[in-house]
């Protein structure tokens, strides 16, 4: 049985107001590019407010988008052993502030289930009772990095599940994601008590030890920080520009180019600018 009752929504009302955009213009949109055209002129024409406009550009992104493009890399997991006892479990879910854990055996390919923390409240007050990992244990979902997110947040709505782990083309465990992810890429980000202030360094995460996954708009300066690069900071202010001016031209999603030995792969763009990008390290020779 599942936790987690999300309220029902109905997009008819959702797609009516677009239509009703739609049809202030003469025409109707053919392709993305004409739709997010469509899109900044109702702004321009103050129909939308700048943050409706965001939200509407957020749906088209996530619509183009992989989950391997958004996981929580397996690194950066935090996961739970399957003999851990509860008086070594409940500190280390006071000081993540996460509300959902993979139970691991062994290591991280091996996911024996979810644990929820709202299910350890009943020990908190019948501290006499036997505790049992393995029977509060929910059944973990298993999705392909290929997956489209747009997708995964049908299924997650359908569902009412709201965390999937991730698996590679072996089978091997890659990351996790969860609806919240899905979410932030729409409305923007979701912050709680939890969350310490953002630094321009979580725009960088890593997907392996040789590739990572890069926020266009991540600073310069702080690209060079992390990766030791030497890029100009006076020709472009983002990572994205100096992308963007080595490839003369506004890349479609997938298109690589080459700088300083540190390909660079747009992962998510759109007519005006880059968004999203995977970059690859060169591999150090032992």
């Amino acid at each position: 049985m599942s936790d987690d009752n999300p309220h029902s929504t109905n997009g008819s009302s959702s797609r009516n107001w677009l239509t009703n955009i739609v049809n202030k213009f003469k025409g109707e949109p053919q392709n993305k590019e004409e739709l997010s055209d469509l899109i900044s002129d109702a702004e321009e024409r103050e129909l939308i407010d700048p943050q409706t406009k965001e939200m509407l550009e957020g749906v088209m992104i996530v619509s183009d988008m992989k989950v391997r493009d958004i996981m929580i890399p397996r690194a950066q997991m935090k996961t739970i052993e399957i003999d851990e006892t509860l008086t070594e479990i409940v500190p280390m879910m006071i000081d993540s502030g996460h509300s959902r854990f993979p139970v691991i055996n062994e290591d991280k390919d091996h996911i024996e289930g979810i644990l929820l923390a709202k299910d350890l409240l009943y020990f908190g007050f019948n501290p006499e009772t036997t505790f049992d990992l393995k029977a509060l244990l929910r059944d973990a979902i298993i999705v392909p990095e290929s997956k489209r997110v747009d997708i995964l947040l049908k299924e997650f709505r359908q569902k009412r599940y709201h965390m999937a782990i991730v698996v590679d083309e072996y089978g091997g465990v890659s990351g996790l994601v969860t609806i919240e992810d899905i979410l932030e890429l729409i409305v923007g980000e979701i912050e709680d008590e939890y969350d310490e202030e953002d630094t321009e360094n979580d725009n960088i995460r890593p997907l392996n030890k040789c590739t990572y996954s890069v926020k266009a708009l991540t600073s310069v300066e702080a690209f060079n920080q992390f990766f030791e690069s030497t890029f100009n900071e006076e020709e472009s202010d983002t990572i994205g520009g100096v992308v963007l001016r080595a490839f003369g031209h506004m890349p479609d999603t997938g298109e690589k180019v080459t700088i300083d030995n540190i390909e660079f792969e747009v992962t998510t763009s759109d007519k005006r600018r880059i968004v999203q990008l995977k970059v690859y390290l060169p591999e150090l020779e032992n």
